[in-house]
């Protein structure tokens, strides 16, 4: 009750300074859209889980607990059932009820929603009473409550009077009522937007929950410079940045007022490749695909040193990764982590065998600003393949424009990084990342790669009820995915945040900052 007193204190004004807790943190870009299921962008969801909430949620520890339902139950093998939380109001005062969750589910499947590739195993939501409802999957699907803690829920009414029924098409730079505002029952809610310049929020008087939290105002700045973002912490212009650069640390090591906070991340960086045009679209070669050939992708792979990567580029804090599932993600078959040898020579001979003596040249479109040292990583990566003949022209640009093109299939090779989330589990990859797009699956598949025998063990890794079957299945399909080099994993990025002494940020292996858990001294 005191958090809720002071919260409606401060919204009238008359919270006296000492009482104040206000805390400003900066990333290196802004959020995409306010709107929740317009983005399947980590950060974004991210940000957006402070403000939305989905029936159940993981917390630091990475552990499925309740949000919006209090409980929950499997009644058949293909239906659930989640008594949904009382008196959760959202932001704007609006009760809410199974109504909402319904109507969520509607607009989830909206034709601009990136969020229906999160929830394809789900076949229906219907309500049973005010404050109960099911949720019906179209086969077996044991990890439901991990799948769905980014459905986030939606006020119907609310949406209905703002000209947000459905969700904008963030790739078509379409928007929607709900694009700029948002009306959510999280912990924290939206008072100002200025997008690229800064976002404030403060707490939500009305949340269901207990804080941990002390903090009256947030302040999210988006700053793209490395070198500012550190400056702005060690001048006290931020009190926190979730991301900083590897050659920063030792300097901010050097200051007594600031702490660094740094852990494993579980995102795989990799090379994603265009499997589906006869020609690419950025490439001097004409008439044929050469990344349809998988002497040329073994080629790429075994011409990039990633312990030179990871020495140089990423200075000794990241992992090298052979497979495309992070080693400490459930479900991840600790015996594929193994790569393939640096061997440049037998690189310049599978070039030769596939018809490229004198190599080619391709581009490759990589984000500056959404990774750590992503841009470094391939110019680096550009260098090493230079050496075998596979000149590489580097399109390198800012998230936002990087988004859209990688969604509109704007490419030849890509840079992209997934970290298995939202179910923090290995099928998360494999059925997002992997499986053969389609309606539910596949939905960052950019590159169109296509394996029948792959989607099938996805499918029964889905629905075994048994661990140690989901986990062999899961094995079985990576081991696929590894033999076709379908794709080039690279390594596992680590998580640097620093802050000012004395603030608590609670930082976990997704590389999410919960606000509701952040303290001040």
């Amino acid at each position: 009750m005191r958090h809720i007193a002071l919260a409606a204190l401060l919204a009238l004004g008359s919270v006296p300074a000492a009482e104040a807790r206000n805390f400003t943190w900066a990333f290196n870009a802004d959020v995409l859209t306010l709107d929740p299921h317009s983005s399947n962008n980590t950060f974004t969801n991210t940000f957006m889980g402070n403000v939305y909430e989905a029936l159940v949620r993981h917390n630091d520890r990475i552990e499925i607990e309740p949000a919006l339902a209090e409980s929950w139950e499997r009644t058949t093998p293909t239906i659930w059932r989640f008594n949904l939380r009382r008196n959760v109001v959202f932001h704007n005062g609006e009760s809410f009820d199974a109504d909402d969750v319904v109507f969520t589910w509607a607009r989830v499947n909206s034709p601009g929603s990136m969020a229906r590739g999160l929830l394809g195993a789900i076949k229906e939501v219907r309500k049973v009473d005010s404050h109960v409802i099911e949720i019906e999957t179209h086969r077996p699907f044991p990890i439901l409550p991990a799948s769905i803690t980014q459905f986030f829920i939606m006020d119907e009414g609310w949406s209905r009077a703002n000209n947000a029924t459905e969700a904008a098409n963030l790739a078509g730079q379409q928007e929607s009522g709900a694009t700029r505002v948002a009306n959510g029952t999280g912990p924290f809610r939206i008072t100002e937007r200025r997008p690229d310049e800064r976002t404030v929020l403060e707490p939500h008087a009305g949340w269901w929950d207990r804080p941990v939290h002390n903090l009256t105002r947030v302040t999210f700045q988006p700053i793209r410079s490395a070198a500012t973002r550190t400056a702005s912490l060690l001048s006290g212009a931020i009190d926190a940045n979730v991301e900083v650069p590897l050659q920063d640390i030792p300097r901010l090591l050097q200051d007594s007022r600031v702490q660094v906070i740094e852990g494993p991340e579980l995102r795989t960086i990799y090379l994603g490749f265009d499997h589906e045009r006869d020609e690419l679209l950025y490439s001097d070669v004409r008439g044929r695909n050469p990344l349809k050939d998988r002497r040329v992708r073994e080629a790429i792979y075994r011409a990039i040193d990633v312990n030179a990567l990871v020495r140089t580029v990423m200075r000794e804090k990241a992992w090298p990764a052979g497979m495309m599932v992070s080693p400490f993600l459930t479900g991840a078959p600790q015996d594929l982590n193994g790569r393939l040898p640096f061997d440049p020579d037998g690189a310049r001979r599978l070039l030769a065998e596939a018809g490229y003596p004198q190599g080619f040249t391709v581009g490759i479109v990589c984000p500056n600003d959404r990774y750590v040292n992503d841009e470094r990583t391939c110019q680096a990566i550009a260098a090493m393949l230079a050496r075998v003949g596979i000149r590489l022209q580097l399109q390198s640009e800012p998230t936002a424009v990087w988004s859209r093109r990688t969604a509109n299939r704007d490419f030849s090779i890509y840079l992209l990084g997934h970290a298995g989330l939202p179910l923090a589990d290995s099928y998360s990859t494999l059925n997002e990342v992997l499986r053969t797009a389609g309606r539910t699956t596949g939905g960052l598949n950019y590159g169109r790669w296509s394996n029948a025998a792959f989607d099938a063990l996805v499918e029964r890794a889905a629905e075994a009820a048994d661990e140690t079957a989901r986990r062999g299945f899961i094995r079985d399909a990576l081991a696929i995915e590894r033999a076709e080099i379908a794709h080039v994993p690279l390594f596992q990025q680590p998580i640097a945040w620093a802050s000012r002494r004395g603030i608590d940020l609670r930082q976990a292996p997704d590389n999410r900052l919960r606000l509701w858990l952040v303290k001040v001294e």
